[in-house]
């Protein structure tokens, strides 16, 4: 006799381990040594935190008391303002809504814009986690392509003709993840003039906005976009490379009169779970000062690995560093004489470098693999070695 689902089709994944990681199992329960190229967890990096700085504020006093608001602690919020003052952006405390990540806040936003079934638009290649907050949240999650021409940017031309009516949200990510790419003035531009005309708001993932490249140039924040209406995410997992605290932000601005609306059931939403958890709010405004000194050290693993991860692959014809202007993250073009997870398994069993496909982060065409700039200089530098060697030599 079938036993009855009892499961929801929102959670009806494949969730068995795909090959690569059934194979970097396998190497570590031999005590295999593994150079680990995706590692992006900055906590697992090697890096130098103020530990007494970060540990100290958790055991105030004042966080025996719960005194919960929506929106959260206004103190933590005019610090995160303040934040943003210093990188030269007037944000209002009052258009900031705390969340415990970027995850919850992509999931309030699609549950405050998309009914059932609504179009939701997101990057291509973009972070593989989009597709399970669409489902979780009933959004059909479509893409837009980015193009490389030696710099990735938004193809225009196909997001005209994607835009329909029932497109609740379109989700840009500055830097993006894993293309390093930043939106440009002309695309806002265009985007503005498209989601009017749609009735669409924007959502701009900018969590990555304190690790570009070259802060002179021509990138923009959306946190002074008032077109239509705009959703900015931040929040310290990268802002202060502690993604163990949990605590996320979203920004509001636009039309005034959708503010105010959007504010509003956005705070019936965000007082439905409460989640933001009272010691990391205090604490943010004692551990926001430490910022530029670990982003300094971050920033400089982040640059001297992009300069070797260059430098290398100048040496050989066989691979190509693809341009970033930003993020954690390097693409590097190799040989489609293989598949993509054929050329990982072989990095994988014969190197013992692991690095991710493409196809984890939808590529559309085959030859990529994804990079994390944030291992120790050493461990980077043998693990690209090892990949450019063997695609030099084009065997498995």
């Amino acid at each position: 006799m079938t036993e009855p689902f009892l499961f929801s089709r929102r959670t009806d994944w494949p969730l068995t381990a795909n090959k690569l990681t059934s194979v970097l199992e396998c190497l570590r329960d031999k005590n295999t040594p593994i150079l680990d190229l995706t590692e992006s967890n900055p906590t697992c990096c090697g890096f130098s935190y103020p530990g007494n700085s970060i540990v100290q504020p958790l055991a105030r006093e004042e966080n025996l008391t719960y005194t919960p608001t929506p929106q959260g602690n206004s103190k933590t919020r005019e610090a995160i303002s303040a934040y943003y003052k210093e990188r030269g952006f007037d944000v209002p405390y009052d258009r900031i809504f705390l969340t415990a990540s970027t995850s919850e806040a992509y999931s309030y936003l699609f549950r405050l814009l998309a009914n059932p079934s609504d179009q939701v638009l997101f990057p291509r290649p973009s972070y593989p986690l989009f597709s399970f907050l669409g489902d979780l949240s009933d959004c059909i999650m479509d893409t837009y392509p980015l193009r490389y021409d030696g710099k990735w940017r938004i193809d225009l031309n196909a997001v005209s003709t994607i835009l329909r009516h029932d497109t609740k949200a379109f989700v840009l990510v500055s830097p993006n993840n894993p293309t390093g790419s930043l939106i440009q003035k002309n695309e806002l531009k265009e985007l503005n003039t498209l989601c009017r005309q749609q009735n669409t708001a924007l959502i701009c993932d900018e969590v990555f906005s304190d690790f570009v490249f070259d802060q002179s140039t021509d990138y923009i924040s959306l946190v002074h976009n008032t077109q239509v209406l705009t959703f900015v995410l931040g929040g310290i997992s990268k802002t202060l490379g502690l993604p163990q605290m949990k605590l996320s932000w979203i920004i509001i601005n636009g039309p005034q009169d959708l503010v105010k609306r959007a504010s509003s059931r956005l705070e019936v939403i965000a007082d439905t779970y409460l989640s933001v958890n009272t010691p990391v709010q205090n604490a943010l405004s004692v551990w926001l000062p430490h910022r530029k000194k670990i982003q300094s050290e971050i920033n400089g693993r982040i640059k001297e690995n992009y300069s070797t991860l260059k430098k290398l692959s100048e040496n050989t014809d066989t691979c190509e560093l693809l341009t970033i202007e930003g993020g954690w993250y390097a693409v590097l073009k190799i040989p489609e004489t293989y598949s993509e997870e054929e050329w990982a398994l072989s990095f994988l069993n014969k190197d013992h470098v692991f690095v991710h496909p493409g196809y984890f982060f939808d590529f559309d065409t085959e030859g990529f693999v994804v990079i994390s700039l944030l291992p120790p200089g050493q461990i980077f530098r043998d693990g690209i070695k090892r990949i450019i060697e063997r695609v030099t030599n084009g065997i498995l």
